[in-house]
């Protein structure tokens, strides 16, 4: 009985890595959405992805 409590340790420490690794992934998603955004709206210069560039 003594490995269950030890088991236990491991699965909070299992699940707070993932959702760090989620954490993360999200912010690399937000990251990379934010360049493509930017990138179109530099290539034209009038409105089109997020805002008026020239």
């Amino acid at each position: 009985m003594l490995l269950l409590p030890l088991l236990l340790q491991l699965l909070l420490l299992l699940q707070q890595l993932l959702m760090l690794l989620l954490l993360l992934l999200l912010l690399l998603l937000l990251q990379l959405l934010l360049l493509l955004l930017l990138r179109c709206c530099c290539r034209c210069c009038y409105c089109c992805c997020c805002y008026c560039c020239c």
